[in-house]
């Protein structure tokens, strides 16, 4: 199950183009964005949905990028004072030998516990993977797809845990700052 997992995620990027000419260049991603999502998942024929704040901010690094992303999630509670979460993670990349794909500074060995991260670009699109194990062995991968287009960033998330869909969230930002 671990070996097919790590195989799956290679096989990802081995399923990448060859070369990046039709990309765009990393430097159409740097700045800052905002807007706002929607998630849903298998239960949101039953349950309301949950909209959702979000910041991105992508930086040159070197050779590679900076990526910060903050999701504020309002659900449940009173619908005059929601429930509210505040959710940031911020990853560091660097060129690889192949175009257009970078690896996470903090990238680790899923077999050790480490979340294994990378990025890639295609076409128009920034996206991002993380994939960690868990106890039994099965794995989780998340994917947040940023394509840029004449009306900003479109975001779609996707969390799949054993290739079955878990949560996904879709949303569009503005690039308020570059």
């Amino acid at each position: 199950m671990i070996r097919r997992a790590m195989l799956a995620a290679l096989l990802l990027v081995a399923a990448m183009p060859a070369t990046a000419a039709e990309d765009l260049p990393l430097g159409a991603f740097f700045g800052t964005w905002q807007g706002h999502g929607v998630a849903e998942n298998a239960d949101s024929l039953y349950f309301a949905i949950t909209t959702r704040d979000l910041d991105v901010v992508i930086k040159p690094d070197g050779d590679g990028f900076e990526i910060t992303w903050t999701t504020v999630i309002r659900s449940g509670g009173d619908p005059n004072d929601p429930d509210v979460r505040r959710r940031e993670a911020t990853l560091e990349f660097r060129a690889t030998d192949r175009p257009a794909v970078f690896e996470a500074e903090s990238s680790g060995n899923p077999l050790e516990g480490d979340v294994l991260s990378w990025a890639r670009i295609t076409e128009n699109t920034l996206t991002v993977y993380q994939m960690v194990l868990n106890d039994g062995g099965g794995y989780d991968l998340t994917s947040y797809d940023r394509t840029i287009s004449d009306l900003g960033m479109e975001l779609v998330f996707r969390r799949l845990r054993d290739g079955d869909a878990v949560r996904s969230v879709t949303g569009r930002l503005i690039k308020t700052a570059d």
